[in-house]
């Protein structure tokens, strides 16, 4: 039997006091569990399902247009075309009434009362944790094997068993309806509760608790549990357990790197991390920084995934999940990292195979890995706090512009909310459909001619190659320039 002891707040005094326990009949050893002590209204909004607060049982969706069907929600004054052009919208005009809302330096708490935003954190640590566990424990292992790994960790159906060893499915609060009859649907409910547990005791414990509580559960074995929680250190840290700054005198790429380290302030107690950190892919193998950027990559990105998430579930509380999940990808991708890089110069000390010591024009998804790659070699190097304080000198002051100048809402979105606005009253929407009429050149340099069409009529045409930047730009102009004749249908 396991004791949770809630402590819940006195709002006369300001003080914890202890409250109510709740018993978890475990079959395995979790006695550690007793040691997480976490806020009695924390714990239960990690418990709780969306379905708990917001329609007991019923889907929402179905008892409206039951009722819209049935005639009783129709107006019965004035014109059904203008009320029905306003429902129509009414969706896209509350998402942006919500993504519009900029962020609060003193943040109150969120008024949502389901796990939805602490699955939103959790989700973050859980994958985090799996990348800087995996990152250390196979230091041979290429980027894409450590994908595979996690991705065999974090998903939904392997959290859900975690979620059974906890008998999470007897304390979540959700409504015996519809939406969680079957079976996979209650699975995916689980994981989803799990990750919000995780969010919860990151909150509440910081990242040791969760990734003590992470660790525990993955593995059945105390031996299994001790390789997995205590970690070697960087191989670059082995062959230097002090400090390698000492080869600083004997190498010139490292007494480049030194501008670097002047130039944003931090001092590198392993300075072959930040060579590594800029070493291209093309580069072959070297004893001075054994391998290439592209593992660091891997973990770099996990890491400001995690610092980005909490920045936005702490500062954006009315925000849900798919709200904040639209900031973070619109701060945390290619473009922005890019041009992070780019002033900060990093494309200055990539080391390249390049004899000819030239300055080399990077694409953007390369100047994009580099960054990421320099925040794990800050992460290894220093810690948590480290990256913390970077993304908020370089990343979070640009998401007031990103949310004044709509950037979460990519062209592609942008078009198909134009296009649910015309539905039909009584009808399937009908959204736009893309297809690719043509496909000129080599494999490695081809370009592709898309076409958008909408209600069986094409409304525009893009050229360019198959990447993303490419395909934005296509779908800006389809946007731009054919838009307007959607309105004229």
């Amino acid at each position: 039997v396991i004791i949770f002891r809630m402590v819940e707040k006195s709002s006369q005094n300001g003080v914890y006091k202890l409250g109510a326990e709740t018993t978890i009949r475990e079959s395995f050893d979790t006695s550690f569990i007793i040691d997480y002590i976490l806020l009695a209204v924390v714990l239960q909004l990690a418990m709780t399902h969306p379905s708990h607060h917001l329609n007991f049982g019923m889907n929402p969706d179905h008892a409206r247009n039951s009722l819209s069907n049935c005639g009783i929600r129709q107006p019965k004054y004035g014109d059904r075309k203008v009320h029905h052009m306003y429902m129509r919208k009414k969706g896209i005009n509350t998402l942006i009434n919500i993504m519009s809302r900029l962020g609060q330096d003193d943040p109150s708490p969120s008024r949502i009362n389901h796990n939805e935003r602490l699955e939103f954190l959790g989700d973050a640590v859980v994958e985090f944790l799996t990348s800087v566990h995996l990152y250390y424990l196979f230091p041979n292992l290429e980027e894409g094997g450590l994908a595979t790994y996690r991705t065999a960790i974090v998903q939904n159906q392997h959290l859900a068993m975690l979620a059974k060893k906890l008998e999470l499915d007897r304390f979540m609060l959700y409504a015996h309806g519809p939406d969680l009859c079957r079976e996979s649907d209650l699975r995916h409910a689980m994981a989803n509760c799990f990750e919000a547990l995780i969010g919860a005791v990151y909150l509440e414990g910081g990242l040791d608790e969760a990734r003590q509580l992470f660790g525990r559960l993955l593995f059945n074995t105390e031996d299994m549990r001790e390789v997995w929680l205590h970690y070697p250190p960087h191989p670059l840290q082995v062959q230097e357990p002090q400090t390698d700054r000492h080869l600083i005198d004997t190498s010139p790429v490292l007494q480049k790197l030194t501008s670097f380290e002047e130039s944003i302030g931090v001092l590198f107690t392993h300075v072959r991390l930040l060579a590594r950190a800029f070493t291209l892919r093309t580069v072959g193998f070297n004893h001075l920084t054994l391998g290439h950027n592209q593992r660091m990559e891997f973990l770099g990105d996990s890491i400001m995934q995690l610092v980005a998430t909490e920045y936005l579930f702490i500062h954006f509380p009315d925000h849900h999940e798919g709200h904040l999940t639209l900031l973070r990808s619109s701060l945390v991708n290619n473009r922005t990292q890019a041009k992070v890089a780019e002033e900060l110069g990093m494309q200055d000390f990539a080391i390249t195979n390049d004899k000819t010591k030239r300055p080399v024009a990077l694409r953007t998804k390369t100047l994009a890995d580099l960054l990421e790659s320099f925040i794990a070699a800050l992460y290894i190097d220093k810690d948590l706090e480290f990256v913390h304080t970077f993304m908020n000198v370089c990343f979070f002051p640009r998401l007031k512009e990103f949310i004044l100048n709509q950037d979460w809402n990519d062209p592609k979105s942008q078009l198909q909310q134009c296009c649910l606005t015309l539905r039909t009253e009584g009808k399937e929407p009908d959204i736009p459909l893309y297809k690719t009429l043509q496909t000129v050149g080599p494999s490695h340099a081809r370009t592709y001619t898309v076409a958008v069409y909408f209600k069986g009529e094409r409304i525009g045409c893009g050229k360019g190659p198959r990447s993303v930047s490419q395909q934005r730009e296509a779908r800006w102009n389809i946007l731009v320039i054919q838009t307007h004749r959607i309105y004229e249908m």
